[in-house]
């Protein structure tokens, strides 16, 4: 029986665990671009707080009062039915193009005009000018007349334009004396004034109340549409009823122009006031025109009542009426009042609701209500004596008649005062006011914060962005994954990356790239991590078939010059007798590292125009000696392929007890398959966070189809990241040294 496969779930919370620090690691290593980003869009933000123009708020308070009663004065039927408070249907008033629409006539608000500011730093500039008199302009800064710099007016008191040209920018450029010129949206010229502040031909009108600014300055004015203003300011205008069923309404509006904010907030406040009294002393002039047509028809019923009533009297000879016929008679009345009462407001409510309105049905059911217990009460009237019955008619009948006649015409003097009058249901509490010492935008402590808390996001994501497009190994791990040893691993040299500094702006020697840093920084990490090496490859090369090592790579910007030189030299501080030879024939620089000359190299060797021993240039450090380049050659595959080439390995194996040759990237051209048949240890150099595994796996497999085997890659650069799995710590520096199986 098979044992099934055991798992091992602490590895995977492990690699898990590993993967979260790594993220972390990641921002850790960048923490100095996030912060640079940060702060960019900190001070972006605060630059955007501060040169923002200043949004002010005006606000105003307004009360609105339920009506209790109706204007013929009788109780509201539909109370019963809970309505909504009034301020709901006062809000949708203030906010109709009725009240809106008066005050942009009123105030001109489908005008606007904005002075030419300099861009982004104008309106600053603007707000913070301090004239020393009143109505005095600042002079043009940096010559440039043409834009607004402080203490400009232009008030257009009439604007009239066709149709084409309404909801487009004109631009109004200032002349001397009042004179002023306007052009289109296309740069032509529509108006040209000849008369101070005033301009009426071809259909344009222009009448202008103030114009105060130095010759030249643009100002950019606008005739929108009626109704798009009306429509804008609808939507800017704030209404809120402060309270549930209160009766309080706010009214808000804001503006970078306080003041024009307080005039457009008490012009529409003013208007809803001055429009609901207009209301309701329309209301109040039908209802009096109705109790008018009715008073007359209730006179003319009374007074055949009494005629009636007086003439049974008489008839009778029956003056008085029993007490228990007063009592029937006493309710009765007060019946038919409340009956008579409702079926007056009815005939109101027949000119605003129809039948089905629920107000309307409450009415009917309250007038069903009385009309019932009005039955139940002829029913005691029919117990009674004849005669008190037709007495008790006929006096019920002038007593509503009387009650009925004297309330109406109560009302109508009412009404008739209410008409003349100037009060509604609505009065304004608070006029229009703004805080000009606290505007509402920009909040610049907020901007600020919401800009730095913006910045860390975007540089956070750039950075985690970055690093998942980034597929270069940062683990030698990953590389001995691959079959490949690893023999050492050399720190990142800011020392070398600073010398290469220097001399890429003319600091540096002459004809130099840099100085080899193991003579000009011996005790370097990367120069320890080259010891290291070399110790290495003393004991991997005891079984190779001759003392040559080609040091090869992937790709160029490795580092593999870098590397071959630098460990030529550690190598020949040992005593032994170091040959190092640069075969990349097309780009090799080891010339200007090593500040020797490009004449006699390998080119002018293996084409018979120099010898080996005239070739050989002498360096800086002792037993260490160079052959260049030389000239480029047509040609550099087909050279390394000649029996010269061999010649040449084998003379200098002969007299050196160690021969590094330096070859251009395998995945570049085939200069490295070539040179590696003829070596007895070839090693390939690969650079931390810059060859990603495929690139590495490809060098590998191009290597085993040309027949060579790889004896190890050099793991160049080695940064210190707190995302890596691999880094350098402790004594300084790891080295990752490579050991046999048998050792």
């Amino acid at each position: 029986m098979q044992q099934a496969p055991v798992v091992n779930t602490h590895e995977n919370d492990k690699e898990d665990e590993i993967d979260l620090l790594g993220l972390v690691g990641t921002i850790v290593d960048h923490k100095w671009v996030i912060t640079g980003i940060t702060c960019a869009f900190m001070i972006v933000g605060a630059a955007y707080a501060i040169l923002t123009t200043p949004v002010y708020q005006a606000n105003a308070l307004v009360q609105v009062e339920a009506k209790k009663n109706d204007m013929l004065g009788f109780s509201d039927v539909g109370s019963m039915l809970g309505k909504e408070s009034p301020s709901a249907t006062e809000i949708e008033l203030i906010r109709s193009r009725a009240i809106i629409g008066k005050a942009v006539d009123n105030l001109n608000l489908d005008i606007t005009v904005e002075p030419g500011r300099f861009p982004i730093i104008g309106d600053f500039i603007a707000r913070n000018y301090k004239p020393e008199n009143p109505g005095e302009i600042s002079a043009p800064l940096f010559g440039l007349n043409s834009f607004a710099w402080g203490g400009e007016k232009l008030d257009v008191f009439q604007l009239e334009l066709p149709k084409d040209l309404l909801g487009k920018e004109l631009t109004l450029i200032s002349g001397e004396n009042g004179q002023f010129t306007v052009y289109d949206d296309n740069n032509e010229l529509i108006a040209s004034s000849s008369i101070v502040n005033s301009y009426n031909q071809n259909g344009v009108k222009i009448q202008i109340k103030t114009l105060n600014a130095n010759a030249g300055t643009k100002f950019i004015i606008k005739r929108a549409p009626r109704l798009s203003s009306i429509l804008e300011y609808q939507k800017n205008l704030g209404i809120i009823e402060k309270g549930k069923e209160s009766g309080i309404i706010g009214l808000s509006i804001e503006s970078t122009d306080p003041e024009l904010a307080i005039s457009i907030l008490n012009e529409i406040a003013n208007l809803y006031v001055r429009q609901n009294v207009e209301r309701t002393s329309a209301e109040a002039a039908q209802s009096l025109d109705f109790l008018r047509e009715q008073l007359p028809q209730v006179r003319k019923d009374l007074e055949k009542a009494e005629n009636a009533l007086n003439k049974y009297q008489t008839q009778s000879k029956s003056v008085d009426i029993s007490l228990e016929t007063k009592a029937i008679l006493d309710q009765i009345v007060a019946l038919d009042t409340s009956i008579s009462e409702l079926k007056l407001q009815q005939a109101e409510m027949d000119r605003k609701f129809t039948r089905q309105h629920p107000a309307y049905r409450a009415l009917l059911t309250q007038i069903g209500e009385l009309s019932s217990k009005q039955n139940g009460l002829a029913k005691k009237v029919e117990g009674l004596p004849s005669t008190q019955q037709e007495l008790l008619s006929l006096t019920r009948d002038v007593q509503v008649g009387t009650e009925i006649y004297t309330q109406l015409l109560n009302k109508s003097q009412e009404l008739d005062v209410m008409r003349a009058g100037t009060v509604g249901n609505v009065r304004l509490i608070d006029v229009a006011d703004a805080d000009q010492s606290k505007p509402v935008k920009p909040k610049k402590a907020l901007i600020v914060v919401i800009a730095t808390l913006l910045g860390v996001l975007i540089a956070v994501a750039i950075v985690l962005l970055r690093k998942a497009l980034n597929k270069g190994l940062e683990s030698p791990e990953l590389i001995e994954q691959m079959g490949l040893p690893v023999y050492a691993s050399i720190p990142y040299s800011s020392l070398q990356k600073s010398e290469e500094d220097k001399n890429a702006h003319g600091k540096g020697r002459a004809n130099r790239a840099a100085p080899l840093l193991t003579t000009s920084h011996p005790t370097d990490l990367a120069v320890e991590a080259l010891r290291s090496l070399r110790t290495s490859l003393h004991f991997a090369m005891l079984e190779a078939e001759n003392n040559r090592l080609m040091i090869s790579g992937p790709s160029p910007q490795v580092g593999k010059t870098f590397v071959s030189a630098n460990l030529a030299a550690v190598i020949a501080q040992t005593g032994q007798r170091v040959l190092l030879i640069d075969v990349d024939m097309r780009k090799g620089y080891l010339h200007k590292l090593l500040g020797t000359t490009i004449e006699n190299g390998l080119s002018e060797i293996l084409a018979n125009r120099t010898s080996f021993d005239h070739a050989i240039h002498k360096t800086e450090v002792e037993n260490f000696d160079f052959i260049s380049r030389g000239q480029i050659p047509p040609n550099p595959s087909e050279l390394l392929m000649h029996p010269n080439f061999s010649k040449l390995l084998e003379q200098a194996s002969a007299n050196y007890d160690l021969v590094i040759l330096d070859t251009p990237p395998i995945l570049a051209v085939t200069d490295a398959a070539i040179v590696g048949r003829q070596s007895g240890t070839n090693m390939i150099v690969t650079r931390f966070g810059l060859n990603p595994a495929r690139e590495v796996e490809l060098t590998i497999r191009r290597f085993v189809q040309n027949g060579i085997n790889l004896k190890g890659a050099i793991f160049n650069g080695v940064e210190r990241r707190a995302s890596a799995k691999y880094g350098y710590g402790g004594y300084d520096y790891y080295h990752y040294e490579y050991k046999s199986e048998q050792a």
